[in-house]
């Protein structure tokens, strides 16, 4: 069974440190502008091995003065392609948390007729002295989605990260029946010759290597 999420938000609050958390345990602060990559990897929910396939995105942002998104065509067909969605705003901006109720009005025109599996995610939790978004108008919005909430650090905690992929992977694998999970549907993205964790880790590695640059040169 193939399980296929998109994580989806604003700029800066956190995305792929989100997946590299889930996937890999580790946290790396610095990343390079984000282009969408899709990583892969194999895990077990209810006894049942499960391939997950995980498609980063750009951020997507509100067209100015309105509450209309902007965002890149590579959105609309990670939209279109996937399963289920990992909306993520980050609690010191609020900005990040106005984009995802008209994000998530965008992906009900794509899949008007669907059950969404839905994660919303409030990024950054240890920045409390920061914090322009509350607890409750995070639940709030989740309740209003129909997705479950989750307020996590994916600078601080793996367990908090990895509970709440966990959560949504659980409800998508029971959503989906064998022949749902076949199912192909008319626009594709172009898979990875072979899972994108080699190129994960080459950045994990790259990052770790400049952090190390910079703690000698002091």
């Amino acid at each position: 069974k193939i399980l296929k999420l998109v994580v989806l938000g604003g700029s800066s609050v956190g995305k792929t440190a989100l997946v590299v958390r889930f996937l890999t345990k580790r946290f790396i602060g610095d990343y390079e502008a984000n282009t969408g990559a899709l990583y892969s990897r194999k895990l077990t929910i209810d006894g049942e091995q499960i391939s997950l396939q995980v498609q980063d995105t750009p951020f997507v942002s509100l067209e100015d003065d309105t509450e209309s998104i902007c965002c890149q065509e590579q959105i609309n067909r990670s939209i279109y392609w996937a399963d289920g969605f990992v909306l993520v705003y980050s609690i010191t901006d609020y900005e990040s948390y106005r984009v995802l109720r008209p994000l998530h009005q965008h992906i009900r025109r794509i899949h008007p007729n669907a059950n969404i599996p839905l994660l919303l995610v409030a990024n950054k939790g240890d920045l409390l002295r920061a914090r322009q978004v509350s607890s409750s108008e995070g639940l709030q919005l989740a309740a209003e989605l129909g997705g479950a909430y989750h307020e996590v650090s994916a600078r601080e905690s793996c367990e908090g990260v990895h509970e709440a992929f966990q959560q949504l992977c659980q409800e998508l694998s029971r959503s989906i029946g064998s022949a749902n999970g076949e199912k192909r549907r008319g626009l594709h993205l172009v898979r990875p010759k072979s899972p994108n964790m080699q190129d994960l880790k080459r950045r994990l590695k790259q990052a770790l290597t400049s952090k190390g640059k910079s703690a000698t040169a002091l």
